[in-house]
């Protein structure tokens, strides 16, 4: 029996953390810190921004954001920034994922999908260099890979909201 996220036991378990606001233009984690936190969008809209670029803007309620400095035992690596008004449920990410099937499965959903679409994107691109397609073939599908990995829409590969959503719009 494959494992599955339990839409209705994640929205109860957000339900129990507490809720973190942040104004437009604060920043909800900076690349280079270390807060141990995991966050779940609530509401609102922000941007992730990397070495000065923005990679990502999410709006998807119940995009998770911190996993990876835990789950790697790193700092952040990206700055997170409120666009607008935007509200987070907020657990020690350690605590959580160490002690909360329902939320470490959730995050491993996202994972497992982002790493799924990560490898369709470089078998495409490893099948257009082997037909020898010529550059510009293969720059709009590093493109198009681009695109999916800083969405301006609600998904991103690289962070949270991903092009998948475990609970298929059941948040």
């Amino acid at each position: 029996m494959p494992l599955a996220p339990d839409a209705s036991a994640f929205r109860k378990k957000l339900a129990g953390m507490p809720v973190t606001k942040y104004q437009a233009g604060e920043n909800v984690l900076k690349a280079g810190s270390a807060t141990g936190k995991l966050l779940m969008l609530k509401s609102g809209s922000v941007e992730v921004v990397k070495d000065g670029e923005q990679i990502a803007t999410v709006s998807t309620p119940g995009a998770v954001f911190g996993e990876l400095a835990v789950l790697l035992d790193q700092p952040h690596t990206a700055d997170v920034r409120a666009l607008e008004q935007s509200e987070f449920h907020m657990a020690d990410a350690a605590t959580v994922l160490a002690n909360d099937a329902t939320i470490t499965l959730y995050v491993a959903a996202i994972l497992a999908r982002r790493l799924d679409s990560a490898n369709q994107a470089l078998i495409e691109i490893r099948r257009q260099l082997h037909a020898g397609e010529p550059r510009r073939a293969i720059g709009k599908t590093v493109e198009k890979v681009q695109s999916l990995l800083g969405s301006g829409g609600d998904s991103s590969l690289i962070y949270s909201g991903y092009p998948y959503d475990p609970f298929a719009g059941n948040y």
